[in-house]
């Protein structure tokens, strides 16, 4: 349970390892493409775990790097494809943020770090717990940018109409992508603060 659970919070990739910044800025100007991002990747990060998991006996150290790529690639096609078949608008909307997906560090770094030590079982537990870290952190990025920057949640109205006719638009732009990671980052660092000097 431990394995799952550190991802969420104490070791979140993006919230405190400040790891896969480029699709968290990129795709975080709606909830749904957070939502969407956030899932292809867990569901990426499950599958390449357990399969990485099951070989690490198999799998010479010498190519260990290439054959993990080739692993995750292979899950990175299914997703791509599947969102193609099923969810179009969403596979539009991330566009080459789902291929890029493959060389993703969080994954790359789990494989390496994680499954590549230990069983099937915990794999898919340390996958389970990173892939909702990272749609967590991408969400709540994406809510902050949403809500000020459309004055919308998931395409829903939240504020009046005055500010969804002027709203504050830098949000949605690449630069308000760094401004809210900088905004959510510093009041987490303050709350930890704050917990520490109690």
């Amino acid at each position: 349970m431990k394995n799952f659970t550190k991802g969420l919070l104490k070791e979140n990739p993006v919230l405190v390892l400040l790891l896969g910044m480029c699709p968290s800025l990129a795709t975080t100007t709606s909830v749904i493409n957070a939502l969407g991002m956030g899932l292809s990747a867990m569901a990426v990060l499950v599958c390449s775990n357990a399969v990485i998991s099951a070989l690490r006996k198999v799998i010479p150290s010498k190519v260990r790097i290439a054959a993990y790529i080739v692993i995750i690639a292979a899950f990175v096609t299914i997703v791509e494809m599947l969102l193609k078949a099923y969810v179009f608008s969403l596979s539009k909307s991330l566009g080459v943020f789902i291929p890029l997906i493959v060389v993703n560090c969080i994954i790359l770094a789990r494989a390496e770090a994680f499954a590549s030590k230990n069983s099937v079982w915990q794999s898919v537990l340390d996958g389970l717990g990173m892939g909702l870290g990272f749609t967590l952190a991408l969400v709540i990025i994406a809510t902050f940018r949403e809500i000020l920057g459309a004055g919308t949640w998931c395409g829903i109205p939240v504020t009046t109409m005055g500010y969804r006719q002027n709203p504050a638009l830098i949000f949605i732009l690449p630069a308000g992508g760094f401004l809210s990671l900088g905004l959510i980052l510093g009041a987490i660092n303050l709350i930890k603060g704050g917990k520490r000097h109690e």
